[in-house]
């Protein structure tokens, strides 16, 4: 059987920022087919794809992502902790998922499929791709670092541009001009003092202003400000858009972005639960069967330089998706 730490060590040996994931696919696919999975690699974009390996189908699909966000951390063992860009985000993930997978197959449990998306930390490509393959399974078990418990559920995202227009002129005589900037710059703070909906099981919705952009030279009065924010939603979008509508009151233009709504997932009797504040690919596959959420490691420690997972949590991993498959599927 495959040590689950040194399939992950050399997973993360791999560099596979969003958009060039092709060496993980290809060293994925490898190694499912070369234990008897019946492989497809579904084309995403040039050089890379979703893994979708399956034997006979019909139950549980194991997924999660290969592509990790930059800059890449090579990986390393020290004492029982495994360090990495992807150690919990998701690369350790995907090898514990593959352990599980390939242990039960052995043992005849042909009914579990493996769905290895690219594309996750930007934009998801790959999930909305792999929703359009046949999928046949019942149910979803997604991968994102739960700390070895099921999510009762997760908050949803909205993305915002708000955008202030001024009028250029030289910085030497600002009364033939409007600054962008400074409406700006007295709007964002009272983003605080906004009443944004709760939910008793997921919390408190927040709002994250992400990046200020404005002016050209400073000798110029600045003509154009945009400020990009991120809302993790708990609820209703439309509840958010209307109270950001009426904060903002004709001071800025509004632009949404991506959505992706709040959402609550299967759990088990036996397991620890939590709600978590991130957003995953499920969503985005929901022809892949009722979801369920777990995984090793920590959020905490995701996308930071000391990203890492321990080796007992990642090995405890292995049985822990066995045991979730085994509660779901019949006899």
């Amino acid at each position: 059987m495959t040590d689950v730490v040194s399939l992950a060590a050399e997973l993360l040996a791999i560099e596979s920022p969003t958009g060039g994931e092709g060496r993980a696919v290809d060293f994925v696919s490898r190694w499912l087919i070369s234990r008897g999975w019946n492989v497809t690699v579904q084309e995403v974009s040039p050089g890379r794809g979703n893994v979708w390996a399956s034997r006979a189908g019909g139950g549980v699909t194991l997924s999660t992502h290969l592509d990790t966000v930059p800059p890449y951390v090579p990986p390393r063992l020290e004492g029982d902790v495994l360090y990495g860009r992807g150690s919990c985000d998701a690369k350790g993930i995907a090898a514990a998922m593959l352990c599980a997978a390939d242990a039960m197959a052995a043992r005849g449990e042909d009914r579990v499929d493996l769905l290895l998306v690219v594309g996750e930390e930007k934009g998801s490509d790959g999930a909305r791709m792999a929703n359009r393959l046949p999928a046949t399974s019942r149910w979803l078990i997604n991968g994102e670092p739960t700390e070895s418990r099921l999510a009762i559920g997760c908050k949803g995202s909205q993305r915002v541009t708000l955008r202030v227009r001024g009028r250029e002129a030289h910085s030497a005589y600002p009364h033939l001009g409007a600054s962008a900037i400074e409406p700006m710059l007295a709007l964002l703070p009272t983003l605080r003092d906004v009443d944004w909906p709760t939910d008793p099981r997921l919390g408190e919705t927040t709002v994250n202003i992400g990046t200020i952009r404005g002016g050209t030279e400073a000798n110029i009065i600045p003509g154009e400000c945009e400020s990009e924010l991120m809302f993790r939603l708990v609820g209703d979008v439309g509840v958010v858009k209307a109270r950001l509508e009426s904060w903002v009151a004709g001071r800025a233009e509004i632009s949404y972005g991506s959505y992706i709504p709040a959402q609550f997932f299967h759990t088990i009797d036996g397991f620890e639960t939590t709600p978590v504040a991130y957003t995953s690919d499920i969503p985005l596959l929901d022809r892949w069967g009722t979801p369920l959420l777990f995984g090793p490691g920590s959020i905490h420690v995701a996308h930071t330089p000391d990203e890492h997972v321990s080796v007992a949590e990642l090995r405890s991993a292995v049985d822990a998706y066995q045991r979730l498959v085994s509660a779901l599927l019949p006899a």
